[in-house]
């Protein structure tokens, strides 16, 4: 077991192997990166309140104390909150599974393959070529993730969410207020399941994707550019309803905004190049 106190910049290297990294902060910017090489913990600002870095049988965990008492929101916009800042960047192996949690401030995760799940009260999240079980949690602020494939789930309460050349089989996206735009290329069999209250909704997927659509709105408008889809007329009068199947329809697209409008894209599939 290896264990450290960090008052200032420090950079560590961890000898040990290490298969799950555990990170809890209070306030700051954590940017995390699977690699080849040994775990490192690169400590750039340190708040007052002192960091721990421990490695017990590979389990790395970077924390603040723990908070006692919620302090409320003029403990946020006070000297103290601003004390407990600072910026940490970890390299572990990528088959380390992840468990990231901050209250205020920004999350960057990227090239790691046995999944990870990460959790921001307010601020942002990144996610960067993911694979496994992914999860992103926020209760005020934007979620962006990149080329993730496996399982992602994204839920906010007031913020955006933006997925781009992802070929996750199940993607599940929620938000309470915001918009999501979704660039996807999924598997044949793959489940997508977005859903907002008040934001619009965009979604490109690939012109020969194999999915059974279902895409409604309370009061906004909903357009297609695919032809196969056409307006459910069972839906009570006022709700936009449109259903229909791409190309063999093994994979599922659920698509549903109560306010604000639904717009499901094509994206042209690239012609191969030959050798």
């Amino acid at each position: 077991m290896a264990t450290w106190t960090v008052n200032g910049p420090q950079r560590l290297t961890i000898e040990e192997p290490v298969t799950r990294l555990d990170v809890y902060l209070v306030a700051g910017r954590l940017n995390v990166v699977g690699t080849d090489g040994p775990a490192r913990v690169e400590i750039t600002r340190a708040g007052r309140k002192p960091l721990t870095v421990e490695c017990v049988d590979g389990v790395l965990a970077v924390r603040h104390q723990r908070v006692r008492r919620w302090p409320g929101i003029f403990w946020w916009l006070g000297q103290f909150g601003r004390q407990l800042r600072v910026d940490v960047s970890v390299a572990v192996p990528r088959t380390a599974v992840a468990d990231l949690r901050l209250i205020d401030g920004s999350i960057v995760a990227s090239d790691l393959r046995a999944g990870a799940e990460v959790n921001v009260t307010s601020g942002r999240i990144t996610l960067l070529g993911l694979d496994g079980r992914v999860s992103a949690k926020l209760v005020s602020g934007p979620v962006e993730a990149v080329g993730v494939a496996g399982e992602l789930t994204m839920e906010t309460v007031s913020g955006e969410l933006t997925v781009a050349d992802s070929t996750a089989g199940r993607v599940f996206g929620t938000t309470v207020s915001g918009s999501i735009t979704c660039d996807l290329d999924n598997p044949a069999h793959s489940e997508i399941r977005l859903s907002t209250t008040s934001g619009q909704i965009t979604v490109r997927v690939r012109e020969d994707s194999d999915l059974s659509v279902h895409l409604h709105s309370t009061s906004g408008r909903i357009t297609s550019a695919f032809p196969g889809l056409t307006p459910d007329s069972r839906v009570p009068w006022g709700l936009k309803d449109m259903r229909g199947q791409l190309g063999a329809g093994t994979g599922k697209l659920w698509v549903n905004s109560t306010s604000g409008s639904v717009a499901l894209l094509a994206r042209p599939v690239d012609d191969e190049v030959g050798p």
